[in-house]
């Protein structure tokens, strides 16, 4: 009786140390996938919630002109439009302009930007605001020809379009 007794108890006692070992094993790693997986849904949220869309594009000679439309549920900021890049010139043959902070007039492979409409005239581009911007770039192909161009935000949202140069 007692040899069963002590069994027991020593089948008890490795089943108390195997269940801490394993707890210890296993509970960094769940910590770490939970990290990762809100780390993950804080990303998806944010680029689900910001969206644009190009409403209309001009290029003529060496300018161009784009509205972008704030079509997302969250408001981007002054700092995110400054980090974003424009692409602009004919297809294969475009360059990438650099920013001239607002009201600035932008000189050759640059760009400025301007939101049109700011309604809370807090300087952040608002869901259902318009971002003007105007480029210039010596790729701009001839009139009659196909302008390339693409804005892309920091968030790594990224719209592009193909048109036609105007005279």
């Amino acid at each position: 009786m007692s040899s069963e007794a002590f069994t027991t108890a020593m089948f008890l006692i490795a089943a108390i140390i195997a269940a801490g070992v394993l707890i210890n094993a296993v509970f960094p790693v769940i910590y770490t996938l939970a990290g990762t997986i809100s780390s993950s849904s804080h990303t998806v949220d944010e680029r689900l919630s910001n969206d644009v869309k190009i409403v209309t594009t001009y290029a003529s000679g060496d300018e161009a002109k784009i509205w972008l439309k704030n079509v997302g549920t969250a408001r981007i900021s002054p700092s995110d439009i400054g980090k974003a890049d424009v692409f602009l010139g004919a297809p294969g043959n475009f360059t990438r302009l650099g920013l001239v902070v607002p009201p600035s007039t932008p000189g050759s492979n640059q760009w400025t930007y301007e939101i049109l409409e700011d309604t809370q005239k807090n300087n952040y581009w608002d869901p259902g605001e318009t971002l003007y911007i105007q480029g210039h770039s010596d790729r701009i192909p001839g009139p009659g020809e196909v302008v390339y161009v693409q804005f892309v935000l920091s968030t790594g949202l990224s719209r592009s379009t193909t048109f036609t140069a105007g005279t």
